[in-house]
C-alpha cells in the first residue's frame, strides 16, 4: 500500500517490487531491483527513507525516517525480518538479521554484518566489515561492541550519545507524559494521510 504523507507520494522505481501488505508512507524512495516484502513498513514520518538497488526488506521490518535522520539504505542489502532501521545510514552489502535494530544517528560501513537482534545505539558508527554478534550491543563513535550483560559498561558510552534528544529532541528532564503527549501530537499528521491507488 502506498501513502501519501505530509503531502508527498512514494516512488518506486518500474523494476522493484513492493508486496501488496507492505506498507510504504511519504518520502520513500524504493529503487532497481530492490524487493519489499509482505508486512514490511516504510515511513518516512519527517525524514525520507530511501532503499538502494537489489536491496531487501524482509516480513515486518520496520524503517523509519526521522528529522535530521533519514534511513539510507545502500545498494544489496539484507534488512531482516522484524528488523528495525529508524534513522540510520546503511552503508552498500550490508547483512541486517532477524529482530536487529538500529537507532538514529547510526551508521552501518559497507559489508558490516548486525547479527539477530543486535543493536546499534543513537550515533554510533560501525565501521566497514564490523561485526555485532548474537544480542550484542554496539555503542559511540567508533563503536564499541559488548554483550549485552554489560549493561553498565554499555550505559557508560550511551549516556553520553544523546538517546532523548537525538530520537525525541528533548531533555532527559522531560517527563514521560509530556513526552508522549507531544508524540501523540506529532502522529496526529497521520489523519491527514491518503492511501494511493493502486
Amino acid at each position: 500500500m502506498l501513502v501519501r504523507h505530509r503531502g508527498v507520494s512514494p516512488s518506486v522505481h518500474p523494476t522493484a517490487w513492493v508486496a501488496p501488505t507492505a506498507v510504504l508512507v511519504g518520502d520513500v524512495t524504493v529503487a532497481a531491483g530492490a524487493r519489499v516484502l509482505h508486512g514490511a513498513v516504510l515511513s518516512a514520518e519527517d525524514g525520507a527513507v530511501v532503499v538502494g538497488e537489489d536491496s531487501v526488506v524482509m516480513e515486518h521490518a520496520l524503517v523509519r525516517g526521522r528529522a535530521g535522520h533519514d534511513s539510507r539504505i545502500g545498494a544489496a542489502v539484507l534488512v531482516g525480518p522484524h528488523a528495525h532501521v529508524n534513522g540510520s545510514t546503511v552503508e552498500d552489502e550490508v547483512f541486517v538479521a532477524t529482530g536487529a535494530a538500529l537507532f538514529p544517528g547510526s551508521r552501518i560501513g559497507t559489508g558490516a554484518e548486525v547479527r539477530i537482534h543486535g543493536v546499534v545505539q543513537v550515533n554510533t558508527v560501525l565501521p566497514p566489515g564490523a561485526l555485532v554478534p548474537i544480542g550484542w550491543v554496539a555503542v559511540g563513535d567508533p563503536a564499541q561492541i559488548l554483550p549485552p550483560d554489560r549493561h553498565d559498561d554499555v550505559w557508560q558510552v550511551q549516556r553520553e550519545l544523546d538517546f532523548p534528544g537525538t530520537v525525541y529532541g528533548v531533555g532527559r528532564d522531560v517527563p514521560m507524559r509530556e513526552l508522549m503527549r507531544r508524540q501523540s501530537e506529532f502522529y496526529a499528521a497521520h489523519r491527514d494521510d491518503e492511501v494511493l491507488p493502486g
